[in-house]
């Protein structure tokens, strides 16, 4: 039976979808053609349901292990197998079924820095039609909407908090990389390069998508074109079902959707040096761990 060798665990709007579309490219490697099955995490996922559009967007998650497997059985040919869910990260009390059901797979991080991170995902909601706040008012729900059960995707912060995730993934898991998306975008070659090696496949494969961005995410005007690329409907979820989302796909929607784009708002100064002093702790014991977090906001800086 064929399961995956690796997972591309997280974290959400860091760039996991380019990752993903990377390497199933290498004809070494096989992704499963659904990315975000969420199977591990489903369980925890299925009670987080009464934010708009939860229900919708929970449609697609795999919740049977005969269903999982079927997502690998081609993969039998090539030297590596992966899938992606975001989720995964994000809830460590998963981490040794993850490790025994899949035979300790390498898990792959991808993160950014964290006040990005978190704007990303709520514009995100936001060209969706499901977020109707202003970001400031947003940060304040998020323990809230945590209570009223809203799916994780609506918790800015935590999706941004990495330290203590990412360090019990490096305690359960033999081998973790962590990766930026800022590398990612800024060194596409020597990233991938890097992450062939983690993978043991042959490092000389260039892939053709390498320089092209998937859900790059931003603001957009709100019309008929966007609403029907962007808000979830049970017609898209049937067709993410049955058809496989090749990146040529990704690609003509791109190009459709970048005509609508507008420039995005700034985050206002009082919200920003209150997400600074949020992520300030954490940001530094990232760094701990190696990561180059120097293109990212500066943490350290002083607040008055």
């Amino acid at each position: 039976m064929t399961l995956p060798k690796f997972i591309i665990s997280g974290f959400p709007k860091c760039g996991t979808t380019s990752l993903h579309y990377y390497l199933s490219e290498h004809p070494e490697i096989y992704m499963a053609k659904q990315k975000e099955l969420h199977f591990f995490t489903n369980r925890i996922l299925s009670n987080q349901n009464e934010g708009a559009g939860d229900k919708l967007a929970a449609e697609t998650h795999v919740t049977s292990l005969n269903q999982y497997y079927r997502f690998f059985v081609n993969g039998k040919k090539h030297k590596t197998v992966g899938e992606t869910s975001p989720s995964y990260i994000n809830y460590p009390e998963f981490f040794k079924e993850i490790k025994t059901k899949l035979s300790d797979p390498k898990i792959i991080v991808v993160i950014r820095d964290p006040i990005k991170r978190a704007y990303s995902n709520y514009l995100h909601l936001v060209r969706e039609g499901r977020e109707k706040e202003l970001f400031e008012e947003a940060l304040k729900l998020e323990k809230k909407r945590k209570e009223l059960k809203y799916s994780d995707f609506w918790y800015y912060k935590f999706n941004s908090t990495y330290y203590n995730k990412i360090n019990k993934a490096i305690e359960v898991f033999s081998k973790v990389l962590i990766l930026t998306q800022e590398e990612l975008m800024l060194s596409p070659e020597k990233t991938i390069k890097k992450t062939y090696k983690f993978l043991g496949v042959d490092e000389g494969f260039s892939p053709n998508t390498l320089n092209k961005k998937y859900n790059p995410g931003g603001t957009y005007k709100d019309n008929h074109t966007t609403r029907i690329i962007f808000k979830p409907s049970k017609i898209k979820n049937f067709i993410k079902k049955i058809v496989p989302a090749y990146p040529w796909m990704k690609d003509i929607l791109n190009k459709i959707t970048e005509k609508h784009k507008i420039p995005s708002e700034k985050i206002n100064e009082s919200t920003k040096k209150e997400l600074i002093r949020f992520f300030k702790n954490d940001v530094n014991l990232i760094k701990k761990l190696g990561v180059d977090v120097t293109r990212w906001t500066n943490y350290n800086q002083q607040l008055k």
